[in-house]
């Protein structure tokens, strides 16, 4: 169960944490938790400020492949797959995989790519409709977080239990004081963060044994 970063290849963003610190209201947190048009496509205050696919998943799906030796028939799950552009992604770098995608947001799925947009799935990484090892890749990325304390250590056994093998979460988490200061001024949705050290005992009291990595503005 190491700490691994396979996001190394994705962009860095310049984040505005001060502004975004100043303009964080308790409305603004509801109205993003929705996880409906407004956190998409809406105003930057509210999240993303337009999700658009941009191909930045591309090296990010290879590395996932080449690192976990995944057969080209491979099964891959990705929890809060949004709009699905990494699962299209991989759908183009191994035409023969199956993937699958899980969200809350009916939104997303709905304005999901045409190439995967039968691929997805409505619900939470709190119950995952799935059969027992059912994949030989389960991702959540910046996702279970979203959940409560509990619930969140419940979407990790849940994870363990659709999982053949392998297994690759990020969660919002810091290291010092000036990352937390940091991490605090800048989440919106998340409801489960804390420092490093206490993810990893948080992952071994709920039986999680796969990869991570964090989420560290």
């Amino acid at each position: 169960m190491p700490e691994l970063n396979l996001l190394d290849m994705y962009p860095n963003a310049d984040r505005p944490i001060e502004e975004r610190a100043k303009t964080i209201t308790p409305e603004v947190i509801r109205i993003a938790r929705e996880f409906g048009k407004e956190f998409f496509d809406g105003n930057r205050l509210y999240g993303y400020g337009g999700y658009r696919y941009d191909g930045r998943w591309k090296p990010i799906v290879r590395r996932f492949r080449d690192h976990y030796r995944l057969a080209e028939d491979a099964r891959i799950l990705d929890i809060g797959c949004a709009k699905g552009f990494m699962l299209h992604d991989f759908k183009q770098l191994m035409p023969r995989a199956t993937v699958v995608g899980l969200d809350v947001s009916a939104y997303a799925i709905e304005n999901a790519m045409p190439s995967v947009r039968p691929f997805l799935t409505l619900g939470d990484a709190k119950a995952l409709p799935y059969p027992d090892q059912s994949f030989d890749l389960v991702i959540a990325i910046n996702t279970i977080h979203n959940l409560g304390h509990d619930e969140c250590a419940r979407s990790l056994r849940e994870i363990a239990r659709v999982s053949r093998k392998h297994a690759f979460i990020t969660v919002d988490a810091w290291r010092d004081e000036r990352e937390k200061e940091r991490l605090l001024k800048w989440i919106l949705t998340a409801r489960t963060y804390m420092s490093v050290d206490d993810w990893e005992r948080f992952f071994e009291e709920a039986g999680y044994q796969g990869d991570y990595y964090w989420f560290i503005p």
